[in-house]
């Protein structure tokens, strides 16, 4: 009888018979089963261990930040923003070629240093020739004015004749012929005299244009000399000597030192309690130990979307009034050396005046 095969139970693999080749090549190891419920408990030890350290780390930084930023009192408000200052550009009045560059990047200038010149030798050229017609027509004037006098001698003596004249015809010692010849000498002589005068004054209005020539071609000498309008550091250099320049364009951009400020956004119920002079403090984030006095100089009179670049307190403020925040000129004229443009900070605005700061927001001299 044929032996029967019994069926493969479930789970269970037929082997080769004895003596036939194996099914896996003895240089081929088989995979060693894994205890999957073991690695989830270890996965999920490791992300405890992980929040634990990540909580405990959060909860450091948020007591660091509440020490360091302590609770502001009812009455004082804060937003974020910028140092910025007024850029002045520096430019010309009339179109020419750079000359010479006497200031630099970074440079302090003070009000009337000259920082560049323009090429002024076509202006001097029509100054020179303005400068030599004024110096013609005042010699036209001398010579107008020597005119002058002689024709006055001329009328003075033709005058007296006429006046002896008219006593001779009046006593009968002379003819009525030579009475009329001396009144015909009088009347040149007075035409004469006024041809003078006018020719006088002729020549005194040549002078008074040349001069208006030249004191014309010296203002514009001038203002090819570019000047600092006010003290402050040059920021940009935007021209090279050689460059041929339009009328207006840029040399330098300064920074005004004397309008420093900050322009922070609140929302409407705490804008509308702020007023213009209220006492304000800067702390910048690179003196975070140093709070800067200054007052409120501008307060918004309409209400604009939040900008992008500040933080609100919450979502719900969209409508946010600009407050301008100035620092005092004698401050700054004493620590210029230290003004940066740019430099991100808050600005706490204190609109209830009975409030007293809080001491670490009190202020450095």
């Amino acid at each position: 009888m044929q032996d029967q095969k019994e069926p493969l139970s479930e789970g269970t693999q037929a082997l080769p018979p004895s003596g036939s080749p194996s099914l896996v090549p003895e240089s081929v190891s088989l995979p060693v089963p894994v205890h999957s419920n073991g690695a989830k408990r270890r996965l999920r030890r490791t992300a405890a261990i992980i929040m634990v350290v990540l909580l405990a780390g959060g909860g450091a930084g948020y007591y660091a930040w509440k020490v360091a930023h302590p609770g502001l009192p009812l009455g004082i408000s804060v937003g974020n923003g910028r140092i910025e200052a007024d850029e002045i550009d520096i430019a010309t009045k009339y179109a020419g070629r750079v000359a010479e560059l006497l200031a630099d990047i970074g440079d302090m200038v003070a009000p009337g240093q000259v920082v560049a010149r323009m090429d002024t030798r076509d202006i001097e050229q029509s100054l020179s020739k303005s400068e030599a017609q004024a110096r013609q027509a005042q010699r036209a004037i001398d010579e107008a004015q020597a005119n002058l006098i002689q024709q006055q001698t001329q009328r003075t003596l033709a005058q007296q004749e006429m006046e002896r004249t008219a006593q001779l015809l009046k006593n009968g010692w002379t003819t009525q012929e030579i009475a009329d010849q001396r009144k015909q000498a009088l009347d040149g002589a007075v035409a004469a005299y006024n041809a003078a005068q006018a020719r006088v004054e002729v020549a005194q209005h040549a002078l008074e244009a040349a001069q208006h020539d030249a004191g014309f071609y010296k203002v514009q000498i001038a203002d090819n000399t570019l000047v600092a309008p006010k003290e402050g550091r040059i920021q940009y250099r935007l021209a090279n000597v050689g460059e041929v320049l339009a009328a207006g364009g840029k040399v330098f951009t300064m920074l005004d030192f004397s309008y420093v400020y900050m322009d922070v956004y609140l929302p409407t119920e705490e804008a509308g309690k702020v007023k213009v002079g209220a006492d304000a403090r800067i702390v910048l984030d690179a003196y975070p130990d140093h709070p800067i006095p200054a007052k409120v100089s501008f307060v918004a009179s309409q209400a604009q979307f939040t900008p992008k670049t500040v933080e609100t307190k919450t979502e719900r403020d969209k409508l946010m009034f600009r407050i301008r925040v100035r620092i005092d000129q004698e401050r700054l004229a004493k620590h210029a050396d230290a003004i940066r443009s740019g430099l991100p900070g808050i600005a706490y605005v204190r609109w209830n005046p009975t409030l007293a700061w809080p001491s670490n927001l009190e202020g450095t001299p």
